[in-house]
């Protein structure tokens, strides 16, 4: 269970959120909207209550038919009652009697979206609002992954590692409860709040991210070692950084040098037994608007490699140039016309074979960037999961009082994805689902690059209609 070391200060009664015992004052769901907490409003204090002039439940009201008229459509595919939601924020908002009070409800409000993208942002009026005090949140020193119906240590390092546990051990228990009640509960907690666009999404980020908790918070863990033995463990929070980078460990057979980088990209040339030229390996960690000219440095020392691996695990988005990136995979002088048309660029084009990784942490222009390459024919993809499904163009509602406006998806991006729903909601879809093997973690293997690595010594990528030069 979870055992707070010592009273945190309660925020407003409709966040206090609690996991197993943890005492009521104890906030734990505090992660605000957005699994990249999309609330830009600073945290402090309330302002004075002096507000009797602002109309909080006619925002609540514009808000409800506005939101209703402009993402409706979304409603039916993300399974959303929205009869329900209007419901319950016209009865909560008569309890609203501050502008902070109000700020929170709007976001909760906006999580019932299920859209990855949506904020609340501050119009001038409102730019003073803060949001409540929270506690300082840090991460346990692990990541988590589901095989099966089993939830395993993905990796671990510092608190947790401190502790002897180990990757590729089963998590039995938090407290007294079973692991996956215990985060399905997580991921009720985190959804009153944040935004989720996919369930997917949702569960990835509570075993991601979602496992950051206060300072000086006690979590009981039961463990079944690589052994089968019984372990358990109290991992006090005491610092760690919450944010996977993307792979669980780095790929086999790197030169001693390690991965270099260029920019947001980490690459190297691997040995692997039998291929000849040996296999390139490009963890894409963002996709900002020079992500093409990033392309042309790792490809200068991968353009003989036989092929090449594209990861795109813990991909936060960004802005890029769709036909130049993809214009690096198409060799010199030719077109690549399957479903869209992309003209060979760059100073060093790739004309091998490809195999792109994705999990459900690929969000935004990652799931754009390494969509396009298995729906438009140039590449297979493998993954944990699909990709987050939050991928959207966007709108601003303004609100009434003149406080906040509401930046929410309207339309999905990537149209001809998914034969002609896109990616919002969704996701891009592997060719073929990959799990980890226990065994692999315990020994610090990757199990979704060994596969990608095989696929390309194997050369078979059932499915892809791109033939390699």
């Amino acid at each position: 269970m979870l055992r707070p070391l010592a009273a945190t200060k309660p925020v407003a009664a409709l966040l206090a959120l609690s996991v197993g015992l943890l005492a009521p004052s104890t906030i734990v769901g505090g992660e605000r909207a957005g699994p990249d907490n999309p609330i830009e409003a600073r945290t402090a204090s309330a302002l004075s209550d002096s507000v009797q002039d602002v109309d909080y439940a006619a925002d609540v009201e514009f808000a409800l038919d506005a939101l209703e008229e402009r993402c409706g459509h979304f409603f039916d595919a993300k399974d959303i009652d929205w009869k329900k939601v209007r419901k319950q924020f016209t009865k909560e908002v008569r309890d609203v009697a501050t502008h902070q009070e109000h700020l929170v409800l709007l976001v909760r409000l906006l999580a019932r979206l299920e859209d990855g993208h949506a904020q609340v942002r501050p119009l001038p009026a409102g730019e003073d609002v803060r949001w409540p005090d929270e506690p300082e949140r840090v991460g346990p020193g692990m990541f988590w992954c589901q095989v099966g119906k089993k939830i395993y240590v993905k990796n671990a390092w510092g608190t947790a590692a401190a502790l002897g546990i180990h990757s590729g051990w089963e998590v039995k228990k938090v407290g007294k409860q079973k692991v996956l009640d215990w985060l399905d509960e997580r991921v009720a907690e985190l959804s009153d709040r944040s935004s989720f666009s996919t369930d997917h999404q949702a569960f990835f980020y509570a075993c991601h991210w979602g496992l950051a908790l206060p300072v000086g918070t006690r979590l009981d863990l039961e463990l079944k070692t690589d052994e089968g033995k019984t372990k358990r463990r109290t991992l006090v929070y005491e610092k760690g950084n919450p944010v996977p980078s993307g792979p669980a460990f780095a790929p086999p057979g790197l030169p001693s040098t390690g991965l270099a980088n260029a920019g947001d990209l980490y690459y190297g040339l691997l040995e692997y037994e039998g291929v000849a030229g040996g296999l390139g390996y490009v963890h894409v960690r963002r996709c900002p608007s020079d992500l093409p000219e990033q392309m042309d440095a790792a490809l200068a020392t991968l353009s003989g490699a036989a092929g090449i691996v594209l990861d795109f695990r813990g991909n936060s988005g960004g802005g890029f140039d769709h036909e130049g990136l993809m214009g690096r995979f198409v060799p010199a002088g030719e077109t690549l016309d399957f479903v869209k048309s992309y003209s060979s660029a760059g100073a060093h084009p790739f004309g091998g074979p490809v195999v792109v990784i994705v999990d459900a942490t690929v969000r935004s222009a990652g799931e754009t960037a390494s969509g396009m390459f298995k729906e438009d024919g140039r590449a297979y993809m493998i993954g944990e999961s699909n990709t987050a499904g939050m991928s959207s163009s966007k709108t601003t509602i303004e609100l009434p009082s003149g406080l906040f406006s509401l930046y929410v998806s309207v339309a999905s991006n990537m149209g001809r994805f998914n034969e002609g729903k896109g990616l919002e909601g969704i996701g891009a879809v592997p060719h073929e689902i990959v799990e980890f093997d226990p065994e692999d973690l315990f020994a610090e293997r990757d199990t979704l690059i060994l596969r990608a690595l095989e696929l390309l010594a194997d050369g078979d990528l059932e499915g892809v209609p791109y033939r390699p030069h």
